[in-house]
């Protein structure tokens, strides 16, 4: 999982069942600039629960992506999904350099790795000393099965682009979390844990960050998608009709009672049963507040029903608040589009970040 070192800028792709998002950021600063962006639709089928089905459909989705984009960099961070990655925090010997990690690694693998060697990409990154244990350093090893690196890979390469690194997505979110922590939590408590409910065609994730890492998640199979097909089914119009009506807001009278409310009352039920099922699981820290991510997270009324049913205050995600944007780009687009960027943005911010692993945060 080791690749290039990223030069001028780096694009993050986010391949989804519903769309491919890229993202090109360039150092600023002490923080980024968007320099290019594209967001494209998946035909059904292509991707399934982030697994590529058809890698000349998605490869001919991306390509197009980055016609539109122009982005000045060929190289790319994508991440495969955090269930198909193992990771875990290993102990070893504070005297051993990472060559010898390596060896370690790769001799203890089966005790470590639940799958056959032969088959696996991993990284490692060494954390420091143990709190534990002075003699002893921590290592976060990662590992996936190495056909999902490689159709990842593929796919990019098809498109005319460079493979640079290939992430996690937990750690992709976590590295965007901790720009809109700055953003969120001016003058309230650093370390107060927030909930993030990412909203996206098929899937509702709900995590708990604390101290920039998800400490908790929980999945449920509902989504956009879903409002879609209720207006599909309520109307009579094809899925794309339905898309386009859901968007651009026309419908008929009876839209709001007969279909976005009960939408709207699902998510809202389903945020409250995972904030349940947090405390149940014996968290103790509470969450202080919710920011709403995914393409659907915009549907107008949906964070001010969260707010009013959780008694928190509810923010939209925009990772490019504090970001510089290249005067070529349409601000407004960039800012409709902003919460269903936040994996793909926390892989461009890998730029300027030297040595690629696929642990590296």
């Amino acid at each position: 999982m080791r690749f290039l070192r990223p030069s001028k800028g780096l694009i993050g792709v986010d391949i989804t069942s519903a769309t491919v998002k890229l993202l090109e950021l360039k150092s600023s600063g002490d923080g980024y600039q968007v320099e290019s962006y594209a967001v494209r639709p998946v035909r059904e089928g292509a991707v399934v629960e982030r697994r590529i089905r058809d890698i000349d459909a998605v490869a001919s989705v991306l390509s197009r992506a980055v016609e539109h984009a122009k982005p000045s960099t060929r190289k790319v961070a994508v991440a495969v999904p955090a269930s198909a990655a193992i990771t875990k925090t290993l102990n070893f010997p504070i005297s051993l350099e990472e060559d010898e990690i390596e060896e370690r690694i790769v001799l203890e693998s089966d005790r470590h790795i639940p799958f056959p060697f032969n088959e696996v990409a991993f990284d490692f990154q060494c954390l420091g000393p143990s709190p534990f244990d002075e003699e002893q350093q921590q290592v976060m090893l990662v590992a996936c099965r190495q056909q999902d690196v490689t159709q990842l890979t593929e796919t990019l390469e098809r498109a005319g682009l460079e493979p640079a690194a290939v992430d996690v997505e937990t750690f992709a979110m976590e590295r965007t979390f901790d720009a809109l922590r700055r953003q969120l939590l001016a003058g309230d408590d650093p370390h107060a844990s927030v909930g993030l409910v990412d909203i996206g065609a098929n899937m509702n994730a709900f995590h708990v960050m604390q101290d920039g890492h998800i400490v908790y998640s929980r999945d449920t199979v509902f989504g956009g998608r879903q409002l879609t097909d209720a207006i599909r089914e309520r109307y009579g119009m094809s899925m794309d009709e339905a898309g386009f009506a859901k968007k651009r807001g026309a419908l008929p009278d009876d839209y709001q009672e007969s279909v976005l409310n009960p939408f709207l009352e699902t998510v809202v039920q389903q945020v409250g049963r995972s904030l349940q099922l947090y405390y149940t699981a014996g968290r103790k820290q509470e969450v202080k507040q919710i920011i709403l991510a995914g393409g659907s997270s915009v549907i107008p009324g949906l964070a001010e029903r969260i707010a009013e049913d959780s008694g928190m205050q509810v923010t939209i995600a925009n990772p490019f608040q504090n970001m510089k944007i290249n005067k070529r780009l349409d601000v407004q687009a960039l800012a409709n589009d902003a919460p269903a960027m936040l994996t793909a943005c926390g892989l461009a911010m890998r730029v300027g970040k030297g040595l690629v692993r696929g642990g590296d945060k």
